[in-house]
Order: structure tokens, then sequence, then C-alpha cells
């Protein structure tokens, strides 16, 4: 018996080869590395007690600005390696993107009364960077 739908058997047709990075993924990548520069830059800031950082006494929270100088650079040095692991086009680099990114977005809310400017700009760049891990590479249909 054959069948009568056409294109219903096997395909013939080598799978195209897809590139090692494409666009979201790049975009995903080169803003996880300028994330955690900007991260390393920000802990490295606290740690030496730059008077870049006012520490106030009036937030539900207090926290020490050296311990979260740590944080932040850990976190930072963390988004640059998984950053620079998208170009591969590892599917790990994305789980890690999408997790430290999203740590990367709570501890920035939590260093909002030290540094709010700073803060809200990478809170939304982190926004982005998980939009673009999320996205993906979709193959197109033909």
């Amino acid at each position: 018996m054959t069948s009568s739908v056409a294109g219903a058997g096997p395909s013939t047709r080598a799978p195209e080869p897809r590139p090692f990075a494409t666009g979201w993924t790049i975009f995903a990548g080169v803003m996880m590395i300028a994330g955690g520069i900007m991260a390393v830059f920000q802990g490295i800031a606290a740690i030496t007690k730059d008077s870049l950082i006012v520490v106030t006494r009036h937030y539900v929270y207090s926290m020490n600005t050296e311990g979260w100088g740590w944080i932040h650079v850990i976190v930072g040095v963390v988004l640059v390696l998984a950053g620079v692991a998208l170009f591969s086009g590892a599917a790990w680099a994305r789980v890690v993107g999408v997790a430290v990114a999203g740590l990367s977005m709570i501890a920035n809310f939590l260093w909002l009364p030290y540094y709010p400017l700073w803060a809200i700009v990478l809170i939304a760049l982190d926004a982005f960077v998980i939009w673009a891990l999320c996205v993906g590479t979709t193959k197109k249909a033909s």
C-alpha cells in the first residue's frame, strides 16, 4: 500500500547547518558580557568603600556594602563567563545565563537603596538578556 500524501515519506534532504550562535543569542552574549563587567565594577566600588555609594539607614533593609560588593563581583564574573560560552552555542550556557541574569536582577533590586540609577540599568539589561535567551534560535519553516 502506498501513501497518497505528497511529501509524507522520509526526507532525503540533508539537515541545514546551523551557525554556532545567531541573532538573539549573540545579543544576549554581548549584553551578558557588558552587564557582567558593569557588575564587577559596581562590586569593586562597594568593596573599596568608594564615595560613589551612599549608605543611608532609612530603608527597610540594611546590608553590609562590602559583602554585597563581593556578591556583585562573583555574579558579574559568572555572567561574563556564561556570555562568552554563549558564542559556542552551548545549551548549558543558555540555562546558566537565564539563572545568573535572574540572580543579578535580584541582587540589583536589593542594591536599589545604595545606587538606584546603576541598579535600574542593570535590572533592565538583565531582563533583556533573559528575554533574548528565552527567544532562542528557531528554525525557519520552509
